[in-house]
This record gives C-alpha cells, structure tokens and sequence, in this order.
C-alpha cells in the first residue's frame, strides 16, 4: 500500500468521505522522505505542517539548557506527530522531530488545511477528534509522571506501545519516561 494510500484508509477509520473528496484530500498532501536521524522540524522554526507518519518511526524531543533530551514522543505508521503548539500558536517550535529510521511523511501546510477544511468539512472534522485525542493523551501522561512510580509507567508504557519498545534504543524509552537508562536497566531486570 502506497503512502496516500495509507493515510486514506486511516481517515477513513474516523470519517466518511465519497470518491471526488478522498481526491481533493490527497492532492492536498505532499510526501517526504527522511533518512535515518534526519531532522524533520528543528527547535526555534515554526511549524507549518501536519505530519502523518505512512512509514518509518520518528521522535519529537525537547533540548534543555544543559543540552540534555528529552523525548516528548514517539511516532510509527498510522500516527501524527508535530509541536502541536508551535503549528497552533504559529510560535517557534520548543521541540526537535527527527527520524530514527527512514521514514515516510506526509504532510499538509496550514493554508492548505484550512482551505481544506472548506472543500471537504469532514477533515475538519477529523483533525478536531485527534486534536481532543492528542490533549487527553498529554494530560494523561502529565498525571502519570506526577502519580506513578517508574516502575507502573514502564510497564504501561510496554502494555500500550510494545511495538515502539522493539524499535527504539533503550537509553531513549528511558528519556520518554524520564529515567535514567540504568534504572530502567534495572527495572527491566527486576521485572524479568
């Protein structure tokens, strides 16, 4: 299955739309392909795009002043990933989003969204579901960080995302749950 293709089919989990539509939707998506640890949004640019991911698995990560990462998230096929506030306040993006193998985006510029949004009001739609989707997702995890043990967020982070577990290092699930690598060693021996 082709990019377009995918990104179809995963639209089409959420709405409806007639053949003439499904056209005028991916005439709106340009593809683009990232090699292994290309950058595809760098901190301090503006986000202008939605991304889908149709292949590959990219991370969004934060740089602080010690130059230390900290991975915000993780993307596979079927996924979205952006600084969602930078591509919605239109400010400089705080986040990195690199590939950590080559990867297949597809992507849509906010001018092409919003005229988007009038030919085909079902994408409207759409984009406001995964927006709610992607609040309560980053509202879940901020409490977990603050109510949960290590321990209780790795092992739900390998219930919910063991596909992610397999692709990615070790010492990067540990930034995403905000561990040290070796503790996280520790606890993947501890569970064992």
């Amino acid at each position: 299955m082709d990019a377009k293709e995918i990104l179809l089919s995963h639209l089409r989990e959420t709405i409806d739309l007639n053949t003439e539509q499904e056209s005028i939707v991916l005439d709106s998506y340009k593809e683009k392909y990232l090699k292994k640890k290309e950058v595809l949004l760098f901190a301090g640019e503006i986000s202008n795009h939605m991304q889908f991911i149709a292949k590959g698995c990219l991370r969004a990560y934060h740089m602080d002043e010690e130059a230390k990462e900290h991975i915000v998230q993780f993307g596979i096929e079927g996924w979205w990933v952006n600084d969602l506030y930078s591509y919605l306040t239109e400010t400089p993006a705080k986040q990195f989003v690199q590939a950590l193998e080559p990867t297949t985006v597809l992507q849509i510029h906010r001018d092409a969204l919003n005229e988007l949004y009038n030919k085909v009001p079902a994408i409207e739609r759409f984009y406001r579901l995964k927006f709610e989707k992607a609040y309560v997702a980053l509202q879940d995890r901020t409490i977990n960080s603050m109510s949960k043990s290590a321990e209780e967020r790795y092992l739900e982070f390998r219930s919910k995302y063991r596909s992610i577990e397999q692709r990615v290092p070790q010492y990067m699930i540990a930034s995403y749950l905000g561990i040290t690598p070796e503790f996280l060693s520790a606890l993947r021996k501890k569970i064992k």
